[in-house]
């Protein structure tokens, strides 16, 4: 069987308010293009399909025709877990109308697939967080751990449980879980594992909302079942392979790039040849990088507004740095942003004070979810929630999206 693995989508999700759905619409398109030219068969999303808990219309309605371009009735099965960005229910309210064509959504992992004959593939047998498919010839065994934080884990850590100690109580119940749930793998058939999480050693970027608190949500990579032939991982951001000492864990990474961060590498999917009892062949398949974003780091005003004239129809999004030695002047900064329509940020790069460590920092720059979060924190003295930064982001969507209708009107 050849399977595709991919997640992180984070459909709905904004660079510093810019929105990014048609770059996102590009990669959709792109994707299903590569499922029909190397002729997928099964598809694992692996997490965080949406940035917040309370998407967009226009995110929600790009996941669901992804979803039947990429089943395309019934040729293909698709299975989508849920992220740390996703809320359950939400994602998987439409799961009934679904089943019927070979299309999964799991949000937690008590959600049960119910076994029996569909028009185009069997389920012998499923459980919470495994079944069994016959697809095309083929059995396959997947294990399903959507994103299991501490509260769906039966909340085992207390306040008074020391950092080493909490990891090795998070990482041992996820591998207690996970032996269990193999128990299940036979040799006649395709052993697979889609979770989201943070394998320890993993390659962080910005763009990550954490799901570790100092390690302390970190799993070892010898926790998975050695029988799996493949695992599907998601929540890293950077496509990579984490070894361990008997099996091997893939990051396929977000398709797009999120942040300055992942601008070092390329992004991709993987694609896996698998048949029972041989070992996975894997490859990756890179995608085109729709808008880049891009760093402009210039010696004066004066080259800058040289460069946003040479560059002002490239498409790209900009983060431009400037040298200088007094304030920018707004007017200047108006002029950039004119001739160059993608600037993302401005930072001035101050001469005669950065040796001392200092940096101008304009908050007109600052995202909205980091104004909140560091008023919060003047407020708190402590870091709000990622529940608290969804519930805020989602609603200054709404009402974006509210005074957009009204300007409309």
């Amino acid at each position: 069987m050849r399977i595709l693995h991919t997640g992180d989508w984070h459909l709905g999700k904004n660079l510093e308010g810019n929105e990014r759905i048609k770059e996102q619409e590009q990669f959709i398109e792109e994707l299903v293009g590569i499922v029909e030219e190397n002729q997928v068969q099964m598809i694992l999303v692996a997490g965080d399909v949406y940035d917040h808990s309370n998407p967009p219309a226009k995110a929600e309605q790009l996941f669901y025709k992804a979803l039947k371009q990429l089943n395309n009735k019934g040729e293909r099965i698709v299975v989508v877990i849920a992220g740390n960005h996703d809320q359950p229910e939400r994602l998987t309210a439409s799961v009934p109308l679904l089943y019927e064509e070979g299309i999964f959504l799991l949000g937690t992992f008590h959600d049960r697939i119910p076994a029996g004959k569909y028009p185009n593939f069997t389920i012998h047998q499923s459980g919470k967080g495994y079944m069994e498919i016959e697809f095309q010839g083929e059995r396959v065994m997947l294990l399903t751990l959507p994103y299991p934080s501490e509260k769906r884990l039966n909340e085992i850590f207390t306040e008074e449980i020391e950092e080493e100690v909490q990891q090795k109580a998070y990482s041992k119940r996820i591998g207690e879980l996970l032996q269990e749930l193999s128990t299940h793998y036979r040799e006649d058939t395709i052993n697979l594992c889609v979770s989201h999480l943070y394998l320890g050693g993993g390659q962080e970027s910005e763009s990550e909302r954490p799901i570790q608190l100092g390690g302390s949500l970190a799993v070892h990579i010898d926790e998975f079942p050695q029988d799996a032939q493949y695992i599907a991982l998601g929540h890293l951001h950077r496509p990579q392979v984490i070894k361990g000492s008997q099996v091997n864990a893939y990051y396929a990474g977000s398709p797009i790039q999120y942040s300055k961060s992942e601008i070092a590498y390329g992004k991709s999917v993987y694609i896996a040849d698998l048949s029972p009892g041989q070992k996975a062949e894997v490859r990756k398949v890179f995608l085109h990088n729709y808008k880049p974003i891009e760093v402009w780091e210039c010696k004066s005003i004066e080259e800058a507004l040289q460069k946003c004239e040479e560059y002002q129809d490239q498409n790209n999004w900009v983060y431009l740095e400037i040298e200088t030695d007094r304030v920018l002047q707004q007017e200047e900064i108006k002029s950039l942003r004119r001739i160059k329509k993608d600037i993302i940020e401005i930072v001035p790069k101050f001469k005669n004070v950065e040796k001392e460590g200092f940096e101008y920092e304009d908050p007109m720059n600052k995202t909205m979810e980091q104004l909140f979060c560091e008023f919060y924190r003047s407020q708190k003295q402590v870091d709000p929630t990622n529940e608290m930064v969804d519930l805020f982001l989602g609603i200054m969507q709404e009402e974006k999206g509210e005074e957009n209708e009204t300007t409309t009107a």
